[in-house]
């Protein structure tokens, strides 16, 4: 199993680094990176928690960008629909894609207390229900797997 999303990193270069992959991508498939769509990628990756979309549009109009739910909306939609954000259904809520541009079934460990999301990629599981799915007949065409739990800064210490 591939997480990320709790371990210690060099966030900043993170962010970068994500950001040029998402900006590289929209120029190979001739998608526009609008000011508002980078921005709230930015937003995503800064905050590095599961983020609703009223929560989105706060930063965004605090920045000037915008004041309408549909700004925030339209953008995450963008940003879903290519990849490089996942909508967290648990929460109702936005995270950037730790691996953006590619194609992949992520499983998410929602932290219930503090709301931080971690990406794991599990590839058995997703075998698994794929392989369950066509013994029924039953083609998946998109999966979320979703687990909630602590992460390991809200798990209480446990006495030795």
């Amino acid at each position: 199993m591939d997480a990320v999303g709790f371990e210690h990193h060099d966030h900043k270069s993170c962010i970068a680094s994500n950001l040029r992959t998402v900006s590289d991508a929209c120029a190979d498939k001739g998608l526009q990176l609008t000011p508002v769509r980078r921005r709230v990628v930015e937003i995503l990756l800064q905050e590095h928690r599961a983020m609703g979309a009223y929560d989105v549009l706060d930063h965004l109009r605090a920045e000037g960008l915008g004041s309408q739910p549909p700004v925030a909306y339209r953008a995450l939609e963008f940003l879903v629909k290519n990849g490089f954000a996942h909508k967290i259904e648990r929460l109702n809520a936005f995270v950037a894609c730790a691996h953006p541009g590619e194609r992949h079934a992520p499983a998410f460990l929602i932290c219930r207390k503090c709301d931080a999301v971690a990406e794991a990629h599990i590839a058995d599981a997703t075998n698994t229900v794929c392989d369950a799915a066509a013994e029924l007949g039953f083609a998946v065409e998109r999966m979320v797997i979703e687990a909630e739990g602590l992460c390991p800064t809200c798990q209480p210490e446990v006495a030795a």
